[in-house]
């Protein structure tokens, strides 16, 4: 059986966080010649090349991206096993691994995660980002605890996970005050030729958008995509157009960053699901992300 070299793991593990051999280097205080070397006998050992270079940048190759997810799981968990040593004050914080399909805008993210953050026993969350497949396969190999998603889990997936719907959300438009008063009259023709600040292409939003935006011949001037939901709205405050927000998070943008009400239109909306590889949701932090949704959120 071939053993992995936790050592030079860690090693691989600081670069990959730090971004660069030289972070890397000053953190654990060795020199950046034996954090190449090192690296070098990981790659060798695993028959993977781990990083790639662009420009002067080391990123992560594919293989990379797939050996941190187990190297932060690694060191998660030896960390853990300190503190339980320790028996640090408060005792061992409740671990939830959370999946999240990285087409769900990050204020919707927040909003789901709220009952975890304010759980009535200290909880680590741990939170993941991905397409679903990754996010499912992940699931089923007991990484991850839920999966929030803005699509059910599909059957061609051949494996065994439940999806539960906690919820529809219609959207908001909303600008900044002096555009949103404008827009406002005879919405949604006025759209029309406005500028707009849309999620990209391949966020599960945008269709639903391009398809309501068909359905009532509207075709604004789009002047911005993102795929960070919060630099879009940072940008909306800056008065380079309209946006948009799922509206079980507007109130939150509405107070926190300035923004104006132009619509809320709740036949434009996107469906939400949690999905497990067991039939009820078992894990306490977890089961009171979808009790929010159901009482709160989605109510």
């Amino acid at each position: 059986m071939e053993w992995l070299n936790y050592h030079h793991l860690r090693y691989f593990w600081t670069v990959a966080r730090k971004g660069g051999v030289r972070k890397a280097a000053e953190e654990l205080h060795v020199s950046q010649p034996s954090i190449s070397a090192q690296l070098r006998l990981l790659e060798e050992s695993l028959g993977e090349k781990l990083f790639k270079r662009t420009g002067r940048t080391l990123v992560l190759s594919e293989m990379g991206e797939l050996v941190l997810t187990y190297a932060d799981e690694i060191f998660s968990s030896g960390r853990e096993l300190m503190n339980a040593v320790k028996q640090r004050p408060g005792g061992r914080s409740l671990r939830l691994n959370v999946g999240m399909t990285d087409s769900i805008s990050k204020m919707m993210g927040f909003e789901f995660l709220k009952p975890a953050l304010s759980f009535s026993e200290p909880v680590h969350v741990v939170c993941r980002m991905a397409a679903i497949e990754p996010l499912i396969a992940q699931l089923q190999a007991h990484r991850l605890d839920i999966v929030l998603a803005d699509v059910p889990a599909s059957t061609s997936l051949k494996v065994k996970a439940f999806s539960h719907r906690l919820g529809r959300s219609g959207v908001t438009f909303c600008a900044m005050p002096a555009m949103a008063k404008k827009l406002r009259r005879n919405f949604p023709q006025s759209l029309n030729g406005a500028p707009a600040l849309l999620p990209t292409e391949n966020m599960g939003l945008r269709t639903v958008l391009e398809t309501w935006f068909d359905t009532e011949e509207i075709r604004p001037r789009l002047v911005g995509e993102y795929e960070d939901s919060a630099l879009m709205v940072f940008c909306a405050t800056a008065g380079r157009g309209f946006t948009v927000v799922p509206t079980v998070a507007a109130r939150g943008v509405m107070k926190h960053w300035g923004l104006r009400v132009i619509a809320h239109v709740e036949d434009c909306g996107t469906e939400f699901y949690a999905i497990t590889v067991e039939r009820r949701v078992k894990h306490p932090a977890a089961l009171a992300i979808t009790q929010h949704a159901y009482t709160s959120l989605f109510a």
